[in-house]
């Protein structure tokens, strides 16, 4: 039998990403600022100098576009721990930017039918 490590077997897909969000330990009512390292629709790797995660710790978290997650820590090592969600998100939602009320400019829309650095880039040379 091959042994092979937890990462290695693990087959969920994950958004790799970068981005912030705040949380919050049970029990506790300090919030603290942790970077998302990576995202799927059952937990996350957060990273954060702040404080020191424990596995087994039970959490909230704040995600950008979703709101409030609750989860607990599976993993910690160093700076860096996972967390498994108690329900699924979407994690495309939380990759999306952020609604506005406000007007965006015609400049900034983004096109039916965007164009991809490459086609600009021969746009460019034919000129």
């Amino acid at each position: 039998m091959n042994a092979m490590s937890s990462v290695d077997t693990r087959n969920v897909a994950r958004d790799s990403l970068f981005l912030f969000a705040q949380l919050t330990f049970a029990g506790q009512t300090k919030t603290y600022r942790v970077k998302v390292r990576n995202l799927s629709a059952g937990g996350m790797m957060a990273e954060t100098s702040e404080v020191t995660a424990s596995r087994g710790d039970r959490l909230e978290i704040e995600l950008r576009n979703v709101g409030i997650v609750k989860g607990s820590v599976a993993w910690a090592q160093d700076n860096r721990f996972g967390v498994a969600f108690e329900k699924d998100i979407d994690p495309k939602v939380v990759r999306a930017p952020v609604a506005s009320t406000a007007e965006v400019p015609h400049y900034v829309r983004q096109t039916s039918a965007a164009a991809t650095f490459s086609d600009n880039e021969r746009r460019i040379r034919k000129l």
